[in-house]
């Protein structure tokens, strides 16, 4: 799949799908856009937008989902348990405020934080579609801007 690094439209598409992915979500697309050459404006939002793709899909059907694994392979209970007590023990910090815990969980661009967490923990909450979008979409456009100046300085750093 390296060969679509090699063509702009081949680097728009790998952005987006990066960024689609659960752990790496923005946090490796943008840095990955850059280093293989494209260019930040037009990284940055294309990496945004495939990291909200999947959050609405999560957060309308993953308790569906899960009831499904476990009805259906059981063998994967043990994972199901882990994600959502992994949702349950994050959204402590979220219940407690959930518009800007949610914002802020979804902001900080650490492993085990992101989109994909935060819908799992909306989800989780029950919260709502238009209750969750919006914290999670302002929470990606900042760890979208965090990992920008990281990766901005962390190119300058390694490049002088």
């Amino acid at each position: 799949m390296s060969f679509l690094w090699t063509t702009f439209w081949g680097k728009l598409l790998m952005t987006f799908l990066v960024s689609m992915v659960p752990i790496i979500e923005l946090r490796g697309a943008i840095p990955l856009a850059v280093a293989h050459g494209l260019d930040y404006r037009i990284a940055i939002p294309i990496a945004m937008i495939g990291n909200l793709v999947p959050v609405p899909f999560i957060i309308f059907y993953i308790k569906k989902i899960f009831a499904w694994i476990r009805k259906k392979l059981p063998k994967l209970n043990g994972l199901v348990d882990k994600l959502e007590r992994r949702a349950r023990s994050k959204s402590e910090t979220v219940q407690k405020s959930a518009f800007w815990g949610l914002f802020i969980f979804v902001a900080i661009p650490l492993p085990g934080t992101g989109a994909w967490t935060g819908a799992l923990i909306a989800a989780m909450l029950d919260m709502r579609l238009k209750r969750a979008f919006p914290a999670i979409a302002l929470g990606v456009i900042t760890a979208g801007v965090i990992v920008t100046v990281v990766t901005a300085l962390g190119f300058t750093i390694f490049t002088a």
